[in-house]
């Protein structure tokens, strides 16, 4: 295990803000997650867990303790029944994972290709995107306890999963470390096609689209988006989709709906669970001034999607911060809804 000093940390996001860790390892073993967990410990050290950095918000100054990065890799795969379980290491990244689902004609989560980060973070906010979440096919994930230093296996149950939401975020935050997760695939499958983005891509194919032609359009569709990590392309310098699209009682989706039709707009809603309503957080940015290429100084809005705030060059995360808080009064003082950030931020 390799300790480093003040290495910086925003490099290793896709934002590109933030300060240096005090202490960093990149552990490839489950043996060296342990020791770096031992050594935060031993040194009562802060400890902070980092994936592939996609969905972060570092502050300035930084993290003050030990940043343990997981580089945990290898790819298994086992033929059952009906289905094939791909066992895969924390520290693989997202993208590279879903295309050998795909080449091995497996279906389950060719709607979540383009989706920067690694494996082990899919878990904690039940990755989705196009109509398919993580939780779908997560079979277990393997984790380390930092309560008593054993490694446990959750089943999907265990994981308690909601809209971007599971025990790793929520009840039980901070408190293990992913080392491996297993997602259960159907060999064979048919691609999912509910979202309309997707609909409108294949509208007038003659032919059933394939695996692997869902997976070309959705990350063509996320390129459109800004939301395919493209290194010459400003756009994707963020954290993907700041807010989370959100889900509203009759009566609040009523409000909501009301204070549209008085200026004869009609707000874009989806059933959720419950007799819910989910409304898209990207329509409520927009029509509350913040268009897409809208810039603040050094941070802005997506040219593609409202729904990403993008750091222009060289931002700090205070600028950032500074413009969510922005975003989030204008939604609030002009629909009554408070958006929740989707990212994580780290040593504020």
């Amino acid at each position: 295990m390799l300790l480093q000093e003040n290495v910086p940390l925003a490099p290793l996001t896709t934002l590109k803000v933030g300060g240096p860790a005090r202490f960093f390892v990149e552990a490839k073993s489950v043996s060296e997650v342990s020791e770096a967990v031992n050594v935060a410990h031993a040194q009562n050290l802060p400890l902070f867990v980092l994936g592939g950095g996609s969905n972060l918000v570092i502050s300035d100054a930084g993290w003050p303790g030990l940043v343990l990065k997981i580089g945990i890799t290898g790819i298994k795969h086992n033929h059952e029944e009906e289905r094939v379980v791909f066992d895969a290491g924390a520290g693989e990244d997202w993208d590279a994972f879903v295309a050998l689902a795909v080449m091995h004609k497996c279906a389950g989560i060719e709607c979540l290709s383009g989706i920067p980060g690694s494996v082990g973070g899919t878990p904690v906010q039940n990755v989705g995107a196009y109509g398919q979440e993580v939780s779908q096919t997560i079979d277990s994930v393997l984790v380390l306890d930092l309560a008593d230093g054993q490694v446990h296996e959750f089943c999907n149950d265990a994981c308690a999963f909601g809209y971007r939401t599971s025990v790793f975020n929520t009840t039980h935050k901070g408190r293990y470390v992913i080392l491996r997760v297993s997602y259960a695939l159907v060999p064979g499958g048919q691609p999912q096609l509910e979202y309309a983005d997707l609909k409108r891509y294949f509208a007038g194919w003659n032919l059933p689209p394939r695996l692997a032609d869902v997976r070309d359009a959705v990350r063509k569709i996320r390129l459109s988006k800004g939301m395919l990590i493209v290194p010459e392309d400003d756009d994707c310098r963020s954290a993907g989709s700041f807010f989370r699209n959100p889900v509203l009682s009759e009566r609040q989706y009523d409000e909501v709906a009301a204070r549209a039709a008085s200026r004869n707009l009609q707000i874009p809603a989806y059933p959720a669970l419950a007799s819910r309503k989910k409304i898209s957080a990207a329509w409520l940015v927009e029509h509350s001034g913040f268009s897409k290429g809208f810039a603040s100084g050094r941070v802005g809005i997506s040219r593609k999607h409202a729904l990403a705030i993008v750091n222009r060059g060289d931002a700090t995360a205070a600028d950032v911060l500074a413009f969510k808080n922005l975003v989030q009064q204008r939604v609030q003082d002009v629909w009554g809804v408070q958006l929740q950030p989707e990212p994580v931020f780290v040593g504020f």
